[in-house]
């Protein structure tokens, strides 16, 4: 299947927690996790400070198994790579991170890389928190869900997620046995995340209140982890689940609505019509509708970006545009054209054996030949949506920041303008560039060497330096809970 044979729809402002276009207040920008941001540069970017830890990341997962010999599938992508940097979220000149080196939630100035406060949990830190009404929100290893003041660090309460709390050895530390690895959402005044990955031991996926912690509602599954960024729309919240596929849930209930098809991840992209995930084993992403399990069609690629009239397809070794309006045509005229194609197959087999209807018979095959010849048409025409493809030697992450893609590779970060998709500028960073973010005139990279950067074009009134002294991971007074 051509790679771009998949419906792509708008992207979807549903779930955002961005009440200003230049803060970048969860993961990827939004609830959709988008990584659309009408935040631009301005121009060619140049390293304003760094903030570098004393220990890097301590993923999770070190990386996929080398090979699955039952399905014959060699070189696997990992599935399981949310926690590879400490990724940021930005409101106003203050960014935040957490850490799973050294357990603890940091507040850093924009501007300079200072940092303005930090807090001590009893458990690495492994997501992105979330920024809410001035609070910001996240969980740890150690079990707990937290809710701190955001300008100053301070404790507004911490609730364990599951009342045991039962430690087990992981990852060479001490952490509860249903540890918070997935994000927090929240919304309407609810937090919603979940806790445990071990199904046997039950993951729990619960709704807080946002003001005090209490429990509003819990759901217990059995069958699979929970593991990732969670996902939500008005109505829907989608649990990832690791090498597992995501499960879609009642926002009101929590309640599982199906578990979708697909080859499991923990990247994953909600637009108004589909849920995107991957990258399954061999880098492929899979599309399921609204409403649906099984999956709408799949796609070679680690990311995707859909913003206005276009759409955006990253790979290991590309990054490609395509013209999405005149692309939704095409794919529901073909879709409609399988659709007859199928009907008239199961005519052709139920006639199979029969006598006397040689001459209906004809008339199908006849009908197939003609919908085979639409059916290429359409498929070369929906070929020529693509508006431009160029070789990408950065797969490791991707996001829009005004009318710039930003793209994550290995020892640089590079920005292209959407509309042509050349190389604009480049930039050293030490290591690999999982973490992008778009903010206060700015992109934030982090790495899986435990570097934060801040990207900003050079102005008359602020001269950046890039060789800037940030402070150590110890340069302020923790605040402990």
């Amino acid at each position: 299947m051509n790679r771009f044979r998949i419906w792509i729809a708008a992207i979807s402002v549903l779930g955002s927690v961005s009440s200003h276009a230049a803060d970048w207040p969860t993961y990827r920008g939004d609830y959709a996790r988008s990584g659309v941001s009408s935040q631009g540069l301005g121009g060619t970017p140049v390293v304003s400070w760094t903030w570098q830890s004393k220990h890097p990341p301590q993923p999770a997962w070190q990386g996929e198994a080398k090979w699955d010999g039952w399905n014959k599938v060699f070189d696997m992508k990992p599935r399981q790579a949310f926690d590879r940097a400490f990724h940021v979220v930005v409101s106003g000149r203050r960014a935040y991170f957490g850490s799973s080196a050294d357990d603890q939630v940091r507040c850093l100035d924009t501007r300079s890389g200072a940092v303005q406060w930090s807090f001590f949990t009893e458990g690495p830190v492994r997501l992105a928190p979330t920024l809410h009404a001035g609070r910001l929100y996240f969980g740890s290893d150690d079990g707990c869900v937290y809710c701190l003041d955001a300008e100053t660090g301070k404790q507004v309460w911490r609730t364990r997620a599951v009342p045991g709390d039962r430690r087990i050895p992981g990852n060479g530390r001490i952490i509860s046995a249903w540890p918070v690895r997935t994000s927090v959402v929240v919304q309407e005044g609810r937090v919603y995340v979940t806790a445990g990955m071990f199904p046997a031991e039950g993951v729990h996926l619960l709704a807080l209140d946002a003001n005090t912690g209490s429990e509003v509602w819990r759901q217990v599954q059995n069958d699979l982890p929970a593991q990732g960024y969670l996902l939500a729309s008005r109505s829907r919240l989608y649990v990832p689940a690791g090498r597992n596929n995501p499960a879609v849930c009642d926002i009101a209930t929590g309640k599982r609505v199906r578990v979708v098809e697909g080859a499991g991840g923990t990247y994953a992209l909600l637009t108004d019509d589909l849920l995107v995930f991957g990258p399954g084993k061999t880098g492929q992403l899979g599309a399921v509708e609204e409403g649906a399990s099984d999956q709408l069609a799949t796609f070679q690629g680690n990311h995707m970006i859909v913003t206005g009239n276009r759409s955006y397809l990253h790979s290991d070794t590309e990054i490609s545009a395509l013209d999405r309006g005149r692309y939704l045509q095409l794919a529901r005229e073909r879709k409609s054209i399988s659709g007859q194609q199928a009907a008239l197959a199961k005519k052709v087999k139920a006639l199979a054996g029969k006598s006397g209807v040689e001459g209906e018979r004809e008339t199908i095959k006849s009908q197939l030949a003609e919908l085979g010849h639409r059916l290429d048409e359409t498929t070369r025409a929906m070929d020529q949506c693509l508006l431009w493809k160029v070789p990408s030697a950065w797969p490791h992450g991707v996001i829009l920041a005004g009318d710039t893609l930003i793209l994550g590779g290995t020892g640089e970060v590079v920005g292209m303008p959407a509309a042509s998709g050349k190389v604009g500028w480049k930039v050293p960073v030490p290591g690999i560039a999982y973490g992008l973010a778009a903010a206060d005139d700015a992109v934030f990279v982090s790495t899986d060497q435990g570097a934060i950067l801040c990207l900003r074009a050079p102005s008359a009134s602020e001269s950046p330096s890039p060789s800037t002294p940030s402070p150590s991971s110890n340069s302020s007074a923790p605040l402990r809970p």
